[in-house]
C-alpha cells in the first residue's frame, strides 16, 4: 500500500514515447512542474496530452512542447503560449479545442468508466458540424479536420455526443497526500486535478506535504488512494514553486 516513490524521474521512467497523458493544472496554478520536468529530462517524446492548457512557454507542458515532445493536445484554452500557437499553424501540432466544461466532464466520465454522454454545450457551432482543422499540413491546408457529431433531442432540446475520456498515464499535483495515495487538493488546483488523475490508467502525484496514513480527515479527502498508483514528495523548494500567467499589482 506503499505508493511512494522520492524521485520524480523514477516515477516517470516507464512512460514510452507516443503514451497518452493526462495533466492536471489550471493555467500555471497546481501544475506537476516537477513531474513535467522529470519527463522532459528522459526525452520521453510523441506525446499526446490532454489538460485545460498548454502552459507558457517557459512553464508546465510549454517546456515539453518547446522540445518537440508532444505531438496532440485535447485542451481547452491556449493563450498564454505563442510556441503553441506556431506548432499549430504550421502543422507541427495536432490540436483538439473542448469547452472548459465539457473537457472536464469528459475527464470525470472516463475514470467513471461512462463511456460517452450527451451535452447542450456546442450545439449550433462547427464543432457539431465537423471540418474544425485539428491539424495543418505545411502549406496551410487542413491535414486533420474534426468529424461531425451525433445529436440527440431529449426535452425539447438538441444535445451532442461526447466522448469519455482516459489516458495511459496522468500527471498530477496535490497539496498534501498521503502513503496510499489519497489526496488533497488547495483552492484553483481542485478544478482539473482529480478529474485529470481519475482519467490515468497509472496516475502518478507529486504533493507539497506527506503524511502518514490517518493523517487525512477522510471527509476532505478529495481524491481516494484507489486512483493513484505512485506518490512523489516533493521538497520545500519544489513545493514552493509557484508561479501565475500574469502578475499585476496595484500602485
Amino acid at each position: 500500500m506503499d505508493k511512494v516513490i522520492h524521485e520524480p524521474a523514477d516515477a516517470v521512467a516507464d512512460i514510452p514515447d507516443g503514451a497518452s497523458l493526462a495533466v492536471g493544472g489550471f493555467g500555471l496554478n497546481g501544475i506537476p512542474e516537477t513531474l513535467i520536468r522529470a519527463l522532459h529530462a528522459r526525452g520521453t517524446t510523441g506525446l499526446r496530452v490532454v489538460s485545460n492548457n498548454c502552459g507558457t512557454d517557459d512553464r508546465g507542458l510549454g517546456i515539453l512542447l518547446s522540445a518537440g515532445r508532444i505531438s496532440r493536445v485535447t485542451g481547452s484554452y491556449v493563450g498564454e503560449n505563442k510556441e503553441f500557437a506556431r506548432q499549430y499553424l504550421s502543422g507541427e501540432l495536432e490540436v483538439e479545442l473542448v469547452p472548459q466544461g465539457t473537457l472536464a466532464e469528459r475527464l470525470r466520465a472516463g475514470g467513471c468508466g461512462i463511456p460517452a454522454f450527451y451535452t447542450p454545450a456546442g450545439v449550433g457551432t462547427q464543432a457539431v458540424d465537423g471540418g474544425l482543422p485539428w491539424r495543418y499540413a505545411p502549406d496551410g491546408t487542413v491535414a486533420a479536420a474534426s468529424p461531425a457529431r451525433e445529436t440527440r433531442v431529449y426535452d425539447g432540446r438538441p444535445h451532442v455526443l461526447e466522448h469519455g475520456i482516459t489516458t495511459d498515464f496522468a500527471l498530477v499535483r496535490a497539496w498534501r497526500g498521503d502513503r496510499h495515495g489519497n489526496l488533497v487538493f488547495r483552492r484553483a488546483s481542485a478544478n482539473f486535478n482529480p478529474l485529470a488523475a481519475m482519467a490515468g490508467r497509472i496516475t502518478i502525484a507529486e504533493v507539497e506535504e506527506l503524511v502518514e496514513p490517518g493523517g487525512l480527515d477522510p471527509d476532505r479527502v478529495h481524491l481516494p488512494g484507489v486512483f493513484v498508483r505512485r506518490v512523489v514528495p516533493l521538497t520545500p523548494a519544489q513545493a514552493a514553486d509557484k508561479q501565475i500567467e500574469k502578475r499585476t499589482v496595484r500602485a
